[in-house]
């Protein structure tokens, strides 16, 4: 069902400009392009970002929330793993270097994506005694 709900959403995006409707309705959203650290096979997951204020072009913020799921989500394992992929944004795809934000900084990132989007703040909460939801820097190659 989630692999449907994905195509549906990808089709969507890539005959936008990267613009989708539904919950995600004038939310920012890149292609993740990813590839299975175990399987060795590509994927390709929709998720929301932040861009960097400071340096909105070449740095976003990916949330590995996995609506406040006990366990990170596979792609966060497949980033970390490799420090890199690939991300359509808008009509643009390129390549980009996956770095862990960590302590204050992921803090006040993720704070601000939760006040922008409160089901973020949800998601921290369902997670609380589990897990830190991890944030993640991917910035242009």
């Amino acid at each position: 069902m989630a692999e449907d709900w994905n195509t549906q959403i990808i089709t969507e995006f890539r005959a936008n400009g990267g613009r989708v409707g539904g919950p995600f309705e004038g939310a920012p959203m890149v292609l993740l392009h990813h590839r299975g650290r175990r399987s060795g096979r590509d994927a390709v997951t929709p998720l929301m970002y932040m861009a960097d204020e400071q340096d909105p072009d070449g740095l976003v913020y990916l949330f590995a929330s996995k609506a406040g799921a006990p366990a990170h989500p596979d792609w966060y394992h497949n980033l970390t793993a490799a420090g890199q992929a690939t991300v359509e944004r808008g009509s643009e795809t390129y390549p980009v270097t996956v770095a862990e934000v960590t302590g204050e900084q992921r803090d006040r990132v993720y704070a601000e994506q939760a006040r922008r989007y409160p089901g973020f703040a949800e998601y921290e909460q369902k997670a609380s005694g589990f897990r830190t939801i991890p944030v993640l820097a991917l910035r242009r190659a």
